[in-house]
């Protein structure tokens, strides 16, 4: 193949244009993403349930709904939760792989049987089937900078006119608002009630009576009687249209004319359809809705489409109305791109240095730097028919590819230079027998390097997702390199290279001082290497020591599974007393805001009260803080204005405020750190659960392996329930039915019925004033019509209990669970937290066990698959090797080099105080295919040397010289171009580091130790192999035989 395009030059360019096309064409369609998506496909069911107490939505909604979905296909696990606001979740996680679409479509046939047999109120209310990741991608805010618009019109301006268009983005996978849109509210006066003689059943039976829809016909409509000429529409304004139209409706009517009507009982206005919500935006009050996006979407393409689709509707807003997006996470993706992209162009320059530093020519330092770009742009071309995208995975791919692919060309190049220098030869005559030296060694490279990456790609779950990004870009890059290596290269080779003389080493300047240093380094080296290969046995002793070192530091090593990235922003949960109000968990918001008004590197807080990812409710509220880009900050970090937030919070008596990062994948939870399900398998009941959460967090504040450890819900607290005497209340003819009418319409609200209004269907509420459900006295004075007519007050058969009651439920497969998060202690890796909490767990009562969710699930899936991939990579590896060479022993000496490359890797992460995570460990995968690397360009040259004739250890110190240079500058290229990565800063500093440092550390020993080292490997494995035959010889009576020309 060479040969061919050595006489072909044309021909190479032509096949290295359709190439460079291809890439050019490829790379503006390739999406761009941080991660690709990873986490398995899910789908969320959303119920509301207005007044209803958690216990109840468990019992009569979450518990029919779970049945149902047991038989779900695909189905992995179900997770649910209900808490005091009246919403309940189910979230269904399939096995990846399932097709989104087709799951979605099975759940909602599923719900549709399931339906009737769930409360009136939530059938009316709907229930929610969407698909979306669990963060949010962006905040919108909705203001009104003159105060022309009252949050309540600001919210149902934004539900109404912006969010239906934004559901209709691709990519957008549900549009959460933290409002409501408007709807009228009808606030009675219970006593008022009482003065007229009537319950809130009366009203709720008249607004159904007198808001009807009517449909009247036609006059004239056929069958017509002859001679009829005309059919005109009859209309009915049957539905009312404004409060004072619903002020009007009649209650009671008497004979002499006077009645009573519902403005007489109560104040009718367009009010809000839920009051749960408030916002804040930097101190003052705002309107928000949360984009999240649908599992598997591009966060950069959606962002930009949002914000695309913002600007044309901001065009049509009322004069006095802006919209924005306060806290958005998609710029940090693209920045992240953006400084992957910087490092490859780093370790370009680099490595570019190195080769021109080594060469000491400009034409034989631009073949490789032609040849790599080349190769980058096919890797894009089957990026993007493989369905990948440009993100930080496939980017590190091609930085740590970089050293690989120049590392062919300057094999070829080095050779060629060598043989015209040495032998006079013109440049195609010297590519010719260059050509015939190393092809099979590129080869080999090539294989070993494309083997070595294969079995990760059959990693499951979402590491093998992660595994296989780099896998793909990798071996893309280098069999790219390799088809190059063997086409573009030589051709260049013979037609720019210039003959050289015998002394062309001898330069002047400091590329001379070079040049000598250097060869007194090798002629210094080759006469240690000569010591060394006659101690053959001693190099085996040092490796084995080297070897149980490395398993011991491999064992001691904690693990992670992805590092903590600061990604632009952190988030804030703050967690009053379940007894709290609006009122007391906004003055803990304010102290907040003035805190984070007060520090210089945050530009903006967002807060949302009544919400948290854990729960929501009256008691809590979540805050999102965004900092300023990276240069302009001072130094500040995210986690250190999240530590600042803890320690000027950490005073406050009314309730909890802690401070996270997100997670490093937007998929896979809320935020960074560990998270696990306590599961009450025995079903010993919810007290015995809050119990055993409450010994576990006990012990885990005992321990200093962990911090912050909490529980991931709302707390219980103190309660009133109602006792109702059923008898006597059938004694007195009030119907059970009516009591809960009447509860649920004064104290609870209750959606009576809907009616239109500019173009849109508002609902009609019926709720007791604010001043009539302050007190528990307040409950007992309402009254309730008996069978009789008369009125019997709710005091006379309900008696209140105070009593500790739960704010919420959580479920897990079917089980009661608690959900419990914290992070490592500083200093401590994931894995060692996680390991901590299982022991801890194990001292819990029989009948509750501990499974791991979200992030945490997928770094134990990463640890365990680590060693068998591994073992595999070199199990492959030398099967590739044991086919090329035809032989069991060549491949000996190349894969007893991997050890000594991954202790450097080792030794550097351990010095640089970083964990064993995913990054690690494809970093280590790399180590093995480029210790593996240097040790055939080695090898093969013995191998050829020792079939002339040669013996044993003149042909490992021979090849070992003849290559030192090769091997030392292909090292240097990969070595450096890792560089940028290990001292990466900025955006996406800390993924950078966690790949590079483990790389670089691997570098230097597998080159340093390589070459002392496997020259006495060769030495062992080949001399042992040959004394062992001529042993076998001897004893069969066999005479000896020459050395073969292939071993």
């Amino acid at each position: 193949m060479p040969q061919f395009f050595i006489d072909r030059p044309v021909f190479a360019w032509v096949v290295a244009l359709f190439i460079i096309l291809a890439g050019v064409l490829a790379l503006p369609r390739l999406p761009i993403a941080r991660y690709p998506s990873v986490a398995p496909p899910t789908v969320s069911i959303y119920a509301t349930y207005t007044g209803a107490s958690p216990q109840t939505m468990n019992d009569s909604v979450l518990v029919p709904i779970e049945r149902e979905l047991s038989g779900v296909r695909n189905l992995l696990y179900f997770e649910s939760s209900a808490d005091s606001s009246g919403t309940a979740q189910v979230t269904v996680t399939f096995k990846p792989g399932t097709d989104l679409e087709l799951a979605q479509v099975d759940v909602q046939n599923r719900l549709k049987a399931v339906e009737p047999r769930l409360p009136q109120a939530v059938r009316q209310n709907g229930l929610t089937v969407e698909s979306a990741t669990s963060g949010f991608l962006m905040l919108i805010s909705l203001k009104s900078e003159d105060g022309r618009f009252d949050e309540t019109e600001l919210s149902d301006y934004l539900a109404r006119n912006v969010i239906e268009e934004l559901r209709r983005i691709d990519g957008v996978g549900r549009v959460q608002l933290f409002g409501a849109e408007q709807a009228l509210r009808i606030w009675v006066d219970p006593s008022r009630l009482i003065a007229f003689g009537l319950s809130m059943t009366d009203l709720s039976a008249a607004i159904l009576q007198q808001n009807a829809r009517i449909a009247p016909g036609r006059l004239g409509d056929a069958p017509a009687v002859p001679g009829q000429r005309v059919s005109v529409p009859l209309t009915v304004d049957g539905q009312l249209q404004t409060p004072d139209a619903f002020a009007r409706i009649v209650l009671r009517a008497a004979a002499d004319g006077s009645r009573v009507v519902l403005g007489d009982v109560a104040r009718i206005e367009t009010g809000a359809q839920t009051y749960s919500f408030a916002n804040r935006e930097n101190g003052k009050p705002a309107t928000l809705a949360a984009v999240q996006l649908s599992p598997g979407a591009n966060a950069v393409r959606t962002a930009a489409a949002v914000k695309a689709r913002l600007d044309t509707l901001s065009q049509s807003m009322p004069a006095g109305m802006s919209v924005a997006t306060p806290f958005n996470t998609a710029p940090f993706v693209k920045i992240s791109i953006e400084k992957v992209i910087y490092t490859l162009i780093e370790a370009m320059v680099l490595v570019f240095l190195v080769m021109l530093l080594f060469l000491q020519n400009l034409r034989y330092t631009l073949i490789p730097a032609i040849v790599a770009p080349i190769a980058l742009l096919g890797t894009f071309t089957v990026m993007l028919v493989a369905g990948f995208s440009i993100n930080v995975l496939t980017m590190f791919g091609m930085v740590l590819a970089i050293g690989i692919i120049v590392d062919d060309a300057i094999v070829v190049v080095e050779n060629v230079e060598r043989l015209m220098a040495t032998e006079g030869l013109s440049p195609r005559d010297a590519t010719r027998k260059a050509m015939k030296e190393i092809t099979g060694a590129v080869i080999g490279i090539t294989l070993v390097l494309t083997a070595v990456f294969i079995p990760i790609a059959l990693a499951g779950g979402s590491v093998g997702v992660i595994y296989r990004q780099f896998a793909l870009s990798m071996v893309v890059s280098i069999l790219f390199s390799a088809l190059l290596a063997l086409s573009l290269t030589p051709a260049l080779c013979a037609t720019l290279l210039k003959p050289v003389g015998p002394g062309a080493h001898d330069r002047r300047g400091f590329f001379g001082w070079f040049n000598r240093r250097f060869n007194h380094m090798t002629r210094s080296y080759e006469t240690r290497l000569v010591a060394v290969v006659r101690r053959s046995g001693r190099v085996m002793l040092a490796f084995v020591a080297i070897t149980v070192l490395l398993v011991l530091a491999l064992r001691t090593l904690p693990s992670a599974f992805l590092p903590e990235e600061d990604q632009g922003y952190f988030m804030t949960s703050v967690q009053l007393p379940a007894d709290a109000t609006r009122e007391r968990t906004l003055d803990v918001v304010r102290r907040l805001e003035a805190h984070l008004a007060g520090r210089p590197a945050i530009t903006s807080n967002m807060v949302i009260l009544g919400f948290g990812f854990s729960g929501s409710g009256a008691n809590t509220a979540q805050a999102f803080a965004m900092l300023s880009d990276w240069d302009r900050r001072g130094g500040a970090t995210a986690a250190d204005e999240a530590r600042r937030v803890d320690e000027a919070m950490a005073d406050i008596t009314d309730g909890t405020v802690t401070s996270l990062l997100p997670p490093a994948i937007d998929e896979m939870g809320t935020s960074s750190g560990f998270s696990l399900r306590l599961l009450d398998r025995s079903g010993r009941g919810h007290d015995a659960l809050e119990a055993a959460t409450a010994r576990l967090l006990e012990l885990a504040g005992q321990s200093d392996r962990l911090a912050n450890v909490y529980a991931d819900g709302l707390p219980a607290g103190a309660g009133v329930r109602l006792d109702i005497d059923r008898q006597k209340a059938e004694a007195l003819g009030v119907s059970f039915a009516a009591i809960g009418d009447t509860l649920s319409a004064a104290m609870g609200s209750l959606y009576v019925d809907d009616f239109p209004h500019e173009g849109r269907l508002r609902q009609v509420i019926i709720q007791a004033d604010a001043a009539a459900r302050m007190q528990v006295d307040d409950v007992l004075k309402l009254t309730v019509r008996n069978a009789d007519g008369g009125m019997v007050p709710l005091s006379t058969i309900v008696t209140p209990v105070w009593q500790d009651l739960p704010l919420q439920v959580q479920r897990y497969q079917g089980s009661l669970s608690a959900s419990i998060s914290g992070s490592p202690a500083p200093g401590v890796s994931s894995g060692d937290a996680m390991a901590e909490m299982e022991r801890l767990a194990a001292q819990l009562p029989p009948g509750f066990l501990v499974e791991w969710s979200g992030q945490s699930l997928q770094e134990r899936m990463s640890a365990a698959q680590a060693p068998l991939l591994m073992a595999l990579s070199m199990l492959v590896v030398f099967l590739v090797l044991a086919a090329l060479y035809e032989s069991w022993s060549i491949p000996l000496p190349v894969m007893l080099v991997v050890p000594l490359g991954l202790i450097g890797a080792v030794a550097a992460v351990m010095l640089r105080g970083m964990p064993d995570d995913v990054f690690f460990k494809v970093g280590l995968i790399t180590v093995i295919g480029l210790s593996a690397k240097n040790a055939i360009l080695i090898v093969e040259f013995a191998r050829q040397l020792h079939g002339r004739g040669m013996g044993v250890a003149e042909a490992a110190v021979t090849a070992a010289r003849l290559r030192l240079r090769p091997v030392l500058m292909t090292s240097f290229a990969f070595g450096l171009g890792v560089v940028p990565l290990m001292l990466a800063g900025g955006a996406s500093a800390e993924t950078q580091r966690a790949i590079g440092t483990g790389v670089f550390g691997g570098m230097v020993t597998a080159t340093l130790l390589a070459i002392f080292f496997v020259p006495g490997f060769f030495v062992f494995v080949i001399g042992g192999r040959e004394r062992l035959a001529g042993w076998w010889r001897a004893r069969r009576g066999t005479p000896s035989q020459p050395p073969a020309s292939r071993p």
